[in-house]
C-alpha cells in the first residue's frame, strides 16, 4: 500500500483563485490594475492554505481595495491552463459581490495595484487578454439568468 504523503505528493498540481464581480449602478464591472501584470483583471488572488473560495474573494476585496463586500453566489468556475510564468493550471472562481457606487470608500493597495476602475465590457475587452474577457461575458450571462458558468480551458492570450 502507498503510504498517504507519498499518494498526495504524486498528484497532479493546481492552483486556485478567487475574485469577486463587482459593478456600479450603470452595469459597469470594477477591475483592478496590478503592478505585476500587463493586463487588468478582477480584484482577487490566490487562496490561501485553510480558506474556502469565498473566504478569499472576500479577503482579497478588503486587502486589494479596503471593500467588505458580502460574497455572494458563485457566478463562474474558469479552467485556465498554465501560462506565462505559472507552470501549472489555474481554477478561478468567480464571485457576485454586488452593485457598489464607483469611488465609494475605495482604498487602494497600492503595493500590489497600481489602478482601479469601473468599466463597460467594451471598455474592459480593451484591457484584457480574450480568455478574461470570455469570462466577464460568462459572468454577465451567469448574474442575469441565475446560472453558474463552467469555462473550460481556453487558449489565453
Amino acid at each position: 500500500m502507498i503510504p498517504a504523503d507519498a499518494f498526495y505528493a504524486g498528484l497532479f498540481k493546481v492552483a486556485a483563485a478567487a475574485g469577486g464581480f463587482v459593478t456600479d449602478p450603470s452595469g459597469r464591472v470594477l477591475l483592478v490594475k496590478p503592478g505585476y501584470r500587463d493586463h487588468w483583471g478582477w480584484p482577487g488572488g490566490h487562496i490561501d492554505e485553510g480558506e474556502t473560495p469565498e473566504e478569499a474573494c472576500g479577503r482579497e476585496l478588503a486587502e486589494e481595495l479596503g471593500l467588505t463586500r458580502p460574497v455572494g453566489r458563485l457566478l463562474v468556475v474558469h479552467w485556465v491552463p498554465p501560462l506565462d510564468d505559472r507552470p501549472i493550471p489555474l481554477v478561478h472562481f468567480l464571485f457576485d459581490c454586488g452593485t457598489f457606487e464607483d469611488g465609494m470608500g475605495v482604498a487602494l493597495q497600492e503595493e500590489e495595484l497600481d489602478d482601479y476602475g469601473f468599466f463597460t465590457a467594451e471598455e474592459a475587452a480593451a484591457l484584457m487578454p480574450a480568455y478574461l474577457v470570455a469570462r466577464l461575458e460568462a459572468a454577465q450571462r451567469a448574474r442575469a439568468t441565475g446560472e453558474t458558468v463552467y469555462l473550460p480551458a481556453a487558449v489565453a492570450e
